[in-house]
């Protein structure tokens, strides 16, 4: 396993270190300016002209998506992928901190680029939009924009540092219900009412939940529910996420909730649909040797990450590098920033991502990702492990 720190951790360092006013600008940039998912072309376009400007070969608008990029560097043999992600949370911003992804991203990248001829690799830095909904990594996945990559990763901020993040697969749904309009006073029976459909489907959810698998997970919100009182509503819409620890798990939660919303149109007469908001994300695996070289790294320079015994009791969300993990080995570590208690997708969270706190994060997870691909890089075992793999191709499974 490689867990040795980098020789080249000094020069890393100095990189960074020589570009964090600009990486702290960054951040703060993407911070005061939030762009939902698939619309973040202010950030993807600062992040490009910046790459451009530290000599990265830049192409935009990849694998169909005008806010996704690559930048590269270097022309080793070995692949090395840094991930970027920059859309917010709409009506609470950048609640999950991915400013300070985006820009630890940048600075990771150009850490690696100033010592690429040497570690006979390659760097690639990718903006991968539409994390928080959309999936963005996974429509690259299926479209090749990551074949060859001999590994991935990224940081993502949290109030503690975590390397070997734990992730639960996820299902996003819209349910939609059809009935009939009718008079709510004079002519109720005429009508056929969706918003009780709804009503219905959620009930029988909410009994489901006694029954769940340990680490099952449902939650939603009514989107559409009526127009007004006195009219019977003839539409409307539940939004859904299911979560589980893995797939298969997943798979099985939604055949039981299915049952609940097809119980929900049966109950009140309606008809109802699911569709698929965006592609599933599938629980993370994290690399061994990249989180090994990972947790060196980030003890190196003064981190202290959660003891590996402890991590899978720190609960986490999802995410589309799910996918890409299970395609490409992959790291996906949490970078601590203090948040008085909030948490993500809180806006105190939102506050948090831009103090100087946040600041140290995105010079520290910068610098420890560069440092653990730089170590796999320096590592006989790993390079070839990694070599190996990407020449296999991607692995079945990260685009489901």
């Amino acid at each position: 396993m490689a867990a040795a720190v980098s020789s080249v951790l000094d020069r890393l360092t100095a990189t960074v270190d020589d570009l964090n006013t600009e990486l702290v600008s960054v951040s703060h940039a993407v911070h005061a300016r939030p762009e939902p998912a698939f619309e973040e072309h202010r950030a993807a376009a600062l992040l490009t002209e910046v790459l451009d400007g530290y000599g990265f070969a830049v192409e935009r608008a990849i694998a169909g998506l005008d806010t996704a990029f690559v930048a590269r560097a270097g022309d080793g043999p070995l692949r090395v992928a840094v991930f970027a992600e920059y859309d917010a949370l709409p009506g609470i911003g950048h609640a999950c901190g991915h400013n300070i992804i985006a820009a630890a991203g940048v600075g990771a990248g150009a850490a690696l680029a100033s010592v690429a001829d040497e570690l006979g690799i390659t760097v690639e830095v990718y903006g991968t939009p539409a994390e928080e909904s959309g999936g963005g990594k996974v429509l690259m996945l299926q479209r090749g924009a990551f074949d060859g990559v001999a590994c991935a990763g990224m940081v993502h901020p949290a109030p503690f540092d975590v390397v070997r993040t734990r992730t639960l697969a996820l299902a996003d749904l819209a349910i939609g219900f059809s009935g009939r309009e009718a008079h709510a006073s004079a002519a109720p029976w005429a009508g056929r009412n969706a918003g009780d459909a709804a009503t219905v489907a959620q009930v029988a959810l909410g009994l489901l939940r006694q029954h769940l698998e340990p680490g099952q997970q449902l939650h939603g919100i009514v989107s559409e529910g009526g127009s007004a009182p006195n009219v019977v509503p003839a539409t409307a819409e539940l939004l859904y996420y299911l979560r589980a620890d893995d797939a298969e798990s997943l798979d099985r939660l939604a055949a039981r909730a299915g049952d609940c919303f097809a119980a929900g149109a049966l109950a009140s007469g309606c008809t109802h649909t699911v569709t698929e908001v965006s592609p599933a994300y599938t629980e993370l695996r994290s690399d061994d040797g990249l989180a090994a070289a990972y947790r060196a790294a980030a003890v190196a320079i003064g981190r202290s990450p959660v003891a590996e015994e402890f991590e899978r009791l720190v609960p986490l969300g999802s995410t589309d590098m799910g996918n890409v993990s299970h395609a490409v080995p992959s790291i996906h570590p949490l970078i601590g920033l203090e948040t008085d208690g909030a948490v993500t997708h809180q806006p105190e969270f939102t506050a948090a991502a831009a103090t100087p706190s946040a600041d140290r994060a995105v010079r520290d997870g910068a610098l420890a990702l560069a440092a653990a691909f730089a170590a796999v890089a320096e590592d006989d075992d790993e390079r070839a492990r990694l070599l190996n793999r990407a020449a296999r191709g991607p692995e079945q499974g990260g685009g489901r």
